[in-house]
């Protein structure tokens, strides 16, 4: 078919089988919404099994074929386990989509060496982890893959209230992304990430409320916000829809800014 003349088409991830980690937390939800939304085949992961439960169901009222596995991508063995779950149901892995993760928010001289491992963990190896089970499984395919993993603005920009660890774990995130999209570009496996800036989730509910805090709280953040909002769950369909299908297929290595703006100036 002409893309052309069906430019549309590009976007179409129809029966393509996605493993998304973090089904449950807020970016997680957002990916497994639209990939059902458009036709994927799911294998959804988290920790939390009532959020997992609540988010499946909903994928399947969206019509998609879901395969729920309650675990975290903690080591080795669990990535490399739920990329073979995967493809023992659904015969394929076409798209990693890996959202989960986990920040600690504390000044430098109040946080602990063992905290700042942790969040390096779950954002830094758990993701190198997940990127090398899906890279085998695609390659071995033969047919490229998608690989999207989730960063943020702050790992381009610093902040002064206590993100060392996730600052510099975000980071190491892009780093891999741009060192994974250069050394599986010539097997037509992507490697991308979207980078959110502040977006509505139950993490950040309190800053969209009328309230005098977050009034202030919210004003000083717009005013480094060229479009002068907040971001929106749907403002994440876009790109991550794009960087999940064929349209972006000359795409590798590179860092999406989801976030109104806020890097550019």
């Amino acid at each position: 078919m002409n893309v052309m003349q069906n430019p549309l088409s590009m976007f179409d991830v129809k029966g393509d089988v996605a493993l998304i980690t973090g089904a449950s937390g807020a970016f997680g939800m957002v990916a497994a919404r639209i990939l059902a939304g458009a036709g994927a085949r799911l294998v959804l992961v988290a920790g939390n099994q009532e959020a997992l439960d609540e988010i499946s169901a909903e994928c399947r009222d969206l019509g998609a074929e879901v395969l729920a596995i309650n675990t975290r991508p903690t080591d080795e063995s669990i990535c490399a386990d739920l990329v073979e779950q995967a493809v023992a149901a659904f015969g394929r892995l076409d798209i990693l989509v890996v959202a989960s993760g986990m920040n600690k928010v504390a000044l430098i001289n109040d946080m602990a060496p063992e905290t700042f491992s942790a969040v390096m963990d779950a954002n830094v190896t758990q993701s190198w982890l997940l990127a090398r089970a899906a890279a085998g499984q695609m390659k071995a395919q033969g047919e490229g893959g998608k690989i999207v993993l989730v960063s943020s603005a702050r790992g381009l920009l610093g902040h002064p209230a206590g993100y060392t660890a996730y600052c510099a774990s975000k980071a190491a995130t892009d780093g891999i992304v741009k060192a994974l999209g250069c050394e599986l570009g010539p097997t037509g496996i992507t490697v991308n990430a979207i980078a959110p800036t502040v977006f509505r989730s139950p993490l950040t509910a309190w800053m969209y409320e009328d309230t005098e805090e977050a009034t202030k709280v919210r004003a000083g953040f717009l005013a480094r916000v060229p479009k002068g909002r907040l971001g929106e769950p749907e403002d994440l369909a876009g790109p991550l829809l794009f960087l999940a299908s064929k349209a972006s297929d000359f795409y590798t290595g590179h860092i999406l800014y989801a976030d109104g703006g806020y890097t550019a100036g």
